[in-house]
């Protein structure tokens, strides 16, 4: 499209998730509330994984992280979210834009390669437990998560900056509450083919390395499981996976119907009520997951509490 021809935007408005006052005041208060429970919950989690000896192992390095993630992604978006409920126009400059969806991306997709680290932890320790010390050594772990995070951090990078350069001459209405790859690409007065081709090559890529891996592990984890004699320790085999499997399933459920579908299926509202699971509820539930459904970490929690009790 010609230069002349192109309104030049400074801004973009969100259209959110409610037009409605009343409405728009309820969920302020509802996601406050989750969004709250979000960073006490994860940041609670990492703290907990520092201070007790026990907890220092691979698997629990690897949960920090988790956790690390969801607090990074979930605050990208939620406090911005949250101004706008109250708000009469729900602005964002562009530049802010451009660096939350750099984030938001960044982060999410770390989460995604994590899970999967998590899962060939589980697959070492439970099929191949005498190699577990040396295969999963510190700095195999430390390794690991630089390598999950540099992909991140380069693969957001390639998609916001392609994603930028495209043109939004005809409206700078976003039909979402944050700067999401899928309603800019919909937003956009150029030809976003070739964005589309890349987000979902690497998406598949990444998605699909990802979702390859735990399914190996898993399935040879419970290859290994069931030819286990005792039933405690089949029972105490699968009470260390449930809570990996429940993230697995949630997260990468949602990563598939999010953006796994060309341009032209898009429902925005739709996808707008995905990605309030994706980005506000995923991020809350899995420290919860993490906590509710671990007995090291329950353990921890009591601990600390009895110590912080005494002490007091």
């Amino acid at each position: 499209m010609a230069v002349e021809n192109c309104t030049v935007f400074t801004d973009f408005i969100f259209v959110g998730l409610s037009g409605r006052r009343d409405v728009q005041l309820g969920l302020f208060v509802l996601f406050l509330l989750v969004y709250g429970i979000t960073v006490i919950a994860n940041v609670g989690v990492i703290l907990l994984i520092s201070a007790d000896s026990k907890l220092h192992t691979p698997m629990y390095y690897f949960v920090s992280n988790l956790s690390f993630c969801d607090v990074c992604y979930s605050s990208t978006v939620s406090p911005k979210m949250l101004v706008d409920f109250l708000s009469e126009q729900k602005k964002i400059p562009y530049n802010l834009c451009a660096i939350q969806m750099f984030i938001f991306g960044a982060f999410a997709d770390v989460e995604c390669v994590m899970l999967s680290v998590m899962a060939y932890d589980r697959y070492v320790a439970i099929c191949i437990p005498l190699l577990y010390t040396i295969t999963m050594s510190r700095s195999v772990c430390t390794q690991l998560v630089a390598i999950v995070y540099i992909q991140g951090l380069v693969d957001s990078a390639i998609h916001t900056s392609c994603t930028f350069r495209l043109s939004f001459c005809n409206s700078n209405t976003i039909n979402h509450f944050f700067c999401d790859f899928p309603p800019l690409l919909a937003l956009s007065s150029s030809d976003t083919s070739v964005n589309e081709i890349m987000m979902f090559t690497y998406s598949s890529c990444v998605l699909g390395f990802s979702i390859v891996t735990v399914l190996l592990s898993y399935s040879y984890i419970i290859t290994t499981i069931l030819r286990m004699k005792s039933a405690e320790g089949r029972l105490k085999a699968f009470s260390t996976c449930a809570s990996h499997l429940t993230a697995v399933a949630i997260f990468y459920g949602t990563l598939l119907f999010m953006y796994f579908r060309p341009s032209s299926s898009y429902s925005m509202d739709t996808d707008k009520m995905a990605s309030v699971f994706y980005t506000v509820v995923i991020p809350m539930l899995n420290p919860l997951i993490y906590s509710l459904r671990n007995k090291d970490v329950k353990d921890a929690l009591k601990k600390s509490i009895s110590t912080k009790l005494y002490s007091g």
